[in-house]
């Protein structure tokens, strides 16, 4: 179905219905941590008559589709250059319209450069709050990439804290996921910050396919001897490369092997490394019961990145009782900490990464991975995280 201005479909449930609007260009084909979020938002919405969902994303073409209580807009946008599958919000009077029409109570902006500017107009004139979800460390990504031209990286993260800034300007909330990215934005002078985790699907995500990890395995064409995993982007702020760079001196002590499960940007450099021969590759996986088995199938899941404002996946390997090693920074080391289900290494030392893989692959999966459950059934639930999260955007409008 195109996108006509004027002919938009019926507004659902009716007047009395809460109303969120979320809008982001962080939403593709093969995107990860905040499609989730944004797909169990919708799930937790259509379940709930009293709610609305309306979600408007770049695409290919112009569409929409809808569910009960849940709509979504695609808009067509170009592809932004070496960001696969991301793609540019440019249909400003597209998305002025759309919000317009569907009135929502709240809008949430879920990336951070052209989408809170060309949302911002419609949401002063309609006197709907604006909520920033902060989904990247745009600070930490800044450092990382200029960290060999420190005076040009000082430079460039003055001016990226100014622009964040200005973008608090914009909201009436902005929203982290763990501590680590909150002290990045108080550091740049944001205020108005809440932090809410992201969760899990504890029902698809158990230590219950623990059980099968062997026929999962064969499935895949992957060994039986030890088996660390990365699941995620393969980008350079991800340092995978530093993954590959430590990980034959995990396998001459422990023989464990190493599988890569993503696709993105780096992938031809990984797959160049030296030690790619060694490593498996397995795309990208849009069936989430299959990434579930997949990480229930590892003896280790590793985080490298030391920027990570929270580390979906890192969740979802604890939530199937795998533990999980990580970078001593961000918000994955955050969860590995609270919950007592893996080890840190120092960030971006290959040696040390290499040692505390080697002195987690020594202890049995079974005897920490079950903190990791429980941490996740605690904690992140999504019915858990998603009921703070309401809760949010209720008190926007009292």
């Amino acid at each position: 179905m195109g996108f006509d201005h004027g002919r938009l479909p019926p507004r659902q449930r009716g007047g009395r219905a809460f109303g969120v609007l979320d809008v982001t260009e962080w939403y593709g084909e093969t995107s990860g941590g905040i499609r989730t979020y944004l797909d169990e938002k919708a799930a937790y919405i259509s379940a709930r008559d009293e709610l609305r969902h309306v979600v408007v994303v770049p695409g290919e073409c112009d569409a929409i589709d809808e569910r009960p209580g849940v709509r979504r807009y695609r808009l067509q946008g170009p592809r932004i250059p070496r960001h696969r599958p991301y793609r540019f919000m440019l249909a400003t009077r597209s998305l002025a319209a759309i919000v317009q029409h569907e009135r929502p109570d709240v809008i949430e902006v879920g990336s951070p450069f052209l989408v809170p500017w060309i949302i911002a107009p419609a949401s002063r004139r309609m006197g709907v709050p604006v909520v920033c979800f902060h989904h990247t460390n745009i600070t930490g990504l800044i450092d990382r990439t200029l960290e060999a031209a420190p005076r040009l990286g000082g430079l460039a993260g003055r001016a990226t804290r100014a622009y964040l800034r200005r973008l608090n300007d914009l909201a009436a909330v902005t929203i982290v996921a763990s501590r680590s990215a909150r002290q990045e934005l108080e550091a740049a002078g944001v205020d108005r910050l809440v932090e809410i985790p992201l969760g899990v699907d504890t029902a698809r995500f158990t230590p219950a396919l623990r059980a099968s990890a062997s026929r999962t395995r064969a499935r895949w064409g992957l060994p039986a001897s030890p088996l660390a995993g990365f699941l995620g982007r393969f980008a350079s702020e991800k340092a995978v490369s530093l993954l590959l760079d430590a990980w034959p001196a995990v396998e001459r002590a422990t023989g464990a092997r190493l599988v890569l499960i993503g696709t993105g940007p780096e992938e031809a450099r990984l797959r160049a490394h030296p030690y790619a021969s060694r490593t498996h590759f397995l795309p990208f996986q849009n069936d989430r019961a299959r990434v579930a088995q997949l990480l229930a199938a590892l003896d280790m899941v590793v985080a490298p990145s030391p920027v990570e404002t929270f580390g979906l996946a890192a969740l979802e390997a604890l939530a199937c009782g795998t533990p999980v090693l990580s970078a001593d920074r961000g918000g994955v080391a955050e969860q590995v900490r609270a919950s007592g289900a893996g080890m840190c290494f120092e960030s971006g030392r290959a040696e040390s990464l290499a040692n505390r893989a080697i002195d987690l692959l020594s202890i049995e999966p079974a005897l920490i991975g079950a903190r990791g459950r429980v941490f996740a059934e605690v904690h992140h639930a999504w019915p858990i995280v998603l009921d703070r999260l309401f809760a949010v955007y209720r008190g926007l409008r009292t």
